[in-house]
């Protein structure tokens, strides 16, 4: 691959002809009295195919390798094994021969296009640069001044309808101080249309939505896309004015091809088929009749308990018709999770004027599912990993929509010592059982949203590890609670019961060599009574109303011990402190608080790039008895979803390094308090195999650390102290590669330290000046290689 990125460098133009010249880059340099932010948006717009009518060869890490792919393949007929899977058609780029008749008609439109987002007195030029057979253009824009509206009125003769629109102003996108713009009008047009509909006006038609844009009560627009005309007038009376106004009416007429109003519409009758396949026929003779109370049942088999069935649709006959109602339905039952196809048709019945029949046609997705995975992994401190899981669920138990899943898992870790063959370092296997309901399992009443969502989850399940030579971990867990959406954005997740103990099994050798030596270490590795509740809350704005930008955000608080210690407490008074909840465990209950925030934001630069951060922190504090986190609550830090610069459990806490013997073969780091921050920019590289597999880059940033909040006299330098957060920050960088399946992506990446904490050599930790790339132990020592599945975050 480098040796063709090379070649890739040499010049693409010898293959032109002689008054051809390659077209290499474009600019679009936006003047004007607007923000930054508005010149930003303005460069993207106008960079766009459809305005800019001639696109540039883009480089590809320094070089137009797609270009000379083509010229490889057209011009000097490569062509054997290694050249046809190369040459694949998405991998190719026909050179651009640059054409000042487009650069012309890409002034025309990029003037018409600034001119439609009200900079009326906007301009346009362009000027080339040729060097070396190869131009690059610069498009000079100056916006100017643009038009701000001063005053929204309403022309409506339904009465009706006018109240509709006047009680829903404040959600007006055409409003006073507004900047004009025709795309404005065109989704203010949606919005009505879609209000007025979400009315009961099932027939209504946003063709009856007019504008006129009035300084002297001319100009009357039928589209927005053109709202050019009769502006000659306007323009003149607003120059020199230090702002451009103009007012807006808003017209919403009645129907065209009637004297009458719109007509609001009603539900009548609603039919529910709920095991309706695609070729079946609504009308079919044998199809049995359950007349409910709001719902009319036609179907062959009973999918679901009637009673439920009615709760989920949440159509009521009488009800004014709404949009919001009919997509409240769809999702309902789609949410429900027992049927593969949900389809809703209104019908205006013969026999009644002014309303809709429903229909809602479901189509079952298979009762029962069986699964098996197999996993295949590498990574920092083991060379080989492998493991099975077979999973079975149950959607739909006594046609209730409850769900019963159970998964059964194992694995393996392998080392290769450096006398060869294949040691065995770990060993896992577990299992867990689910129950849920698509509702809140409580003994009253809560109200919800049609798109809460609601499901109540009971789970049991149980682990065994085994790190051979040095411990066994097992463990039983058990939660119950309730996840729900708040809105479309906002999901929360509580447990009120959680559940887990841990038992721990140690090697004598490992205990006495390692466990006793360390109080921290001794301490982490003592069973545990792991009992409480959490509370999470999710944000993830995802979705088609932010295509450029988008956040993730996450809180989860945990605590443990406070009703165990109740229940401990209970016990004790009730036998006169001879027995207790640890003593028949023989664990001691774990108290502590733990609190961890992750939050993402993600941009989309163009179509074939991206930016995407990630601010991470946590902390775990225990109180009581307690003087550590159990082991499996701690936190750690490097390896492939972490500090890639470092590997997995090797980095922190603080400024502490562990250059034991031991630490080679069994990095295992733990702290209280996590810190962590990545920033990740993703492109496209090539298309292969037919465009089923994407190559993809990428080049990151880490950093961060984990620390003690308590002195550890063990472990010198591993406690957090303001004074030293930056001093102890680990900082990474490197880049990697990714193929993406599109159902799943393999990721290579590979990073080198820029700053380390435990590094005496500098004061602050500046590593950079210690690289020593010629040298291979060197870059074996430092350059670290993470081989994961997905993107780390």
């Amino acid at each position: 691959m480098a040796v063709i990125f090379t070649l890739a460098a040499c010049s693409n133009t010898k293959y032109l002809q002689k008054d051809q010249t390659l077209y290499t880059n474009s600019k679009v340099d936006v003047q004007g009295e607007i923000l930054n932010a508005e010149k930003q948006d303005l460069r993207s717009s106008l960079s766009s195919k459809s305005l800019m009518t001639q696109q540039p060869n883009k480089k590809l890490l320094t070089t137009r390798i797609k270009v000379w792919l083509y010229n490889q393949k057209y011009n000097e007929k490569k062509s054997n094994w290694f050249w046809n899977l190369v040459l694949a058609k998405r991998n190719l780029e026909e050179p651009v021969v640059y054409d000042s008749t487009k650069s012309v008609e890409s002034v025309t439109r990029m003037t018409s296009y600034l001119r439609n987002q009200g900079f009326f007195y906007a301009t346009v030029n362009y000027e080339s640069d040729i060097k070396r057979r190869k131009t690059s253009v610069t498009y000079h824009v100056n916006t100017g001044r643009n038009f701000v509206i001063d005053k929204v009125t309403y022309v409506i003769p339904d009465t009706a309808i006018l109240n509709i629109v006047k009680a829903n102003e404040n959600l007006s996108l055409v409003r006073k101080g507004v900047v004009f713009k025709s795309a404005t009008l065109g989704s203010e047009r949606e919005r009505l249309t879609r209000l007025i509909r979400d009315a009961g006006y099932y027939k209504f038609n946003r063709d009856a939505i007019e504008y006129s844009v009035d300084t002297l009560n001319k100009a009357l627009f039928r589209n927005s896309l053109n709202p050019f005309e009769g502006f000659v007038n306007i323009f003149n009376e607003n120059k020199g004015r230090e702002k451009l106004t103009m007012d807006v009416e808003i017209h919403i007429k009645n129907p065209e091809d009637s004297l009458t109003t719109w007509q609001q519409y009603h539900i009548g009758k609603i039919y529910a088929y709920p095991d309706f396949s695609l070729n079946s026929n609504p009308d079919d003779s044998t199809l049995k009749h359950d007349n409910r109370k709001y719902i009319n049942i036609r179907y062959h088999q009973e999918i679901l308990r009637p009673k439920i069935l009615s709760k989920s649709i949440l159509l009521r006959p009488g009800e004014t018709y709404s949009i919001q109602q009919y997509n409240n339905t769809i999702n309902k039952l789609y949410d429900i999770g027992i049927w593969q196809f949900v389809t809703l048709q209104y019908k205006e019945p013969k026999d009644s004027a002014k309303t809709l029949d429903a229909y809602v046609f479901l189509t079952p997705r298979r009762k029962q599912e069986l699964g098996v995975s197999f996993e295949l992994s590498n990574s920092s401190d083991y060379t080989l990993g492998s493991g099975i899981t077979l999973n079975y669920r149950h959607i739909n138990l006594n046609r209730t929509a409850t769900q019963f899943g159970m998964s059964l898992n194992t694995g393996i870790e392998l080392v290769k010592p450096q006398s060869g063959g294949w040691d065995l370092q770990a060993k896992q296997f577990g299992g867990e059982v689910s129950l849920t309901w698509p509702r809140f399992a409580l003994p009253f009443h809560i109200k919800q949203s049609a798109r809460s969502n609601v499901k109540t989850r009971l789970t049991l399940g149980a682990n065994y590890l085994s790190r051979i030579e040095k411990f066994d971990v097992k463990s039983i867990n058990a939660s119950y609670g309730y996840d729900w959406n708040e809105t479309a954005y906002k999901r929360w997740i509580i447990r009120p019961i959680t559940l887990n103990y841990v038992g721990v099994s140690l090697n004598p050798t490992f205990r006495d060599s390692i466990v006793n030596t360390n109080p921290y270490l001794r301490r982490s590795f003592e069973p545990a009574l792991i009992g409480g509740e959490s509370v999470s809350f999710i944000f993830n704005n995802q979705d088609l109303l932010h295509p450029r930008h988008y956040s993730y955000f996450r809180i989860n608080v945990e605590e443990s011990g406070l009703w165990l210690s109740g229940i401990n407490s209970l016990m004790n008074s009730i036998t006169s402190h001879k027995t207790n909840l640890e003593t028949l465990t023989s664990v001691n209950i774990s108290n502590f608080v733990k609190v961890e925030a992750d939050y993402r934001h993600f941009w989309k630069l163009g179509l074939h790039s991206g930016l995407a951060t990630r601010a991470y922190a946590g902390i775990g504090i225990p109180y009581s008895y307690s003087q550590v986190l159990p082991y499996v609550r701690q936190f750690t830090s490097g390896g492939p979803n972490s500090i890639r610069a470092f590997r997995l459990r090797t980095l922190g806490p603080g400024a502490y390094k562990d250059t034991s013997a031991n630490a080679q073969t069994f990095p295992d780091q733990t702290g209280d308090m996590k810190l962590e921050g990545n920033i990740e920019y993703r492109f496209d590289l090539l298309r292969m195999f037919g465009g089923s597999v994407n190559l993809k880059g990428a080049t990151f940033l880490d950093m961060g650390n984990i620390w003690m909040i308590r002195k550890d006299s063990t472990r010198p330098g591993s406690e957090f102290q303001f004074n030293q957060l930056y001093h102890d920050l680990a900082i990474g960088t490197g880049a990697g590669l990714r193929l993406d399946f599109s159902f799943f992506l393999i990721r290579l990446d590979w990073g080198i330290p820029l700053k380390v904490p435990y590094f005496t050599g500098n004061k602050n930790g500046w590593y950079v000046g210690q690289w020593d790339l010629k040298d291979g132990k060197w870059r074996r020592d430092n350059i670290i290689w993470n081989i994961a599945i997905g993107y780390p975050f």
